[in-house]
């Protein structure tokens, strides 16, 4: 996994801008899936009794000052978890 930061500062808009990126892959054990999801579904489905469940997920972080003092400052999180197995 890895992942990137980039900034923007002394902008004609925005006095200071930020973005942050995450991507990870990885497995984990079913255990960890079936704890994951939601009661009476299976996504572990036609997996041997100890595989690994293969994964991503990612992650966009980003902040926003503008300039004017009558602006709101913008600030979102999205994630994204997803398995061989669909989401």
């Amino acid at each position: 996994g890895g992942g990137m930061s980039r900034v923007l500062t002394g902008g004609k808009v925005f006095e200071k801008a930020g973005v942050n990126l995450s991507v990870v892959y990885g497995s984990m054990p079913q255990e960890a899936l079936q704890a994951a999801t939601e009661r009476g579904v299976d996504r572990a489905k036609g997996m041997a009794p100890g595989e690994r469940v293969p994964f991503f997920a990612c992650g966009l972080s980003s902040v926003m000052h503008p300039k004017n003092p009558f602006c709101p400052t913008m600030h979102f999180n999205y994630r994204y978890f997803e398995t061989d197995g669909g989401v």
